[in-house]
């Protein structure tokens, strides 16, 4: 390579993992702390709108967490049009859980190969959730809750769902 472009594929690694708030490196994929420093000062939310922020950087890190969606239901209800605003402790557990997961989240593995993948599905009254796993080791995490007429599938149709909820994974 000519003089100065010898770091190149370095440094710009560098700038995606500080731009897009990941970070990549032997370990695995985890979360940058200093992105996620603030959430631990974070003052509970005291309107639908901060609830919307506060979600809005949730999901955008909920390949980390677990079971995101059904964790979060209680304070996605409150950013309905027709529910109103009632934070009570319910919403306020949920709040700390959390911002608990989102300091604590695990670091996930790296894709190796185009083998051994496995996907676990899984469906509830509640949500769809589905695990991208290779050799025992969590790849990505993904779900989502269901939408209002969703509500009266057959339990196939929701396992069929939750298959569908691992094309998110690949996005």
């Amino acid at each position: 390579m000519p003089f100065g472009l010898t770091n190149a594929p370095a440094a710009f690694m560098d700038l995606m993992n500080r731009f897009l708030g990941h970070v990549i490196d032997s370990q695995g994929f985890h979360v940058n702390p200093t992105k996620i420093e603030s959430v631990k000062d974070l003052a509970s939310p005291k309107s639908p709108m901060e609830i919307h922020q506060f979600l809005g950087l949730a999901v955008y890190y909920q390949r980390f967490i677990e079971g995101f969606s059904k964790i979060a239901k209680p304070m996605t209800k409150l950013t309905q049009k027709k529910v109103k605003f009632e934070w009570g402790t319910k919403q306020e557990a949920v709040f700390q859980l959390l911002k608990q997961e989102l300091y604590s989240a695990p670091i996930l593995a790296l894709p190796e190969g185009s083998e051994d993948f496995i996907v676990y599905c899984d469906a509830s009254n509640k949500g769809l959730g589905t695990v991208l796993m290779q050799r025992e080791k969590v790849i990505s995490y993904a779900s989502r809750q269901l939408k209002i007429h969703e509500k009266n599938y057959t339990t196939h149709d929701l396992e069929l769902g939750a298959a569908n909820v691992s094309d998110m994974i690949s996005k």
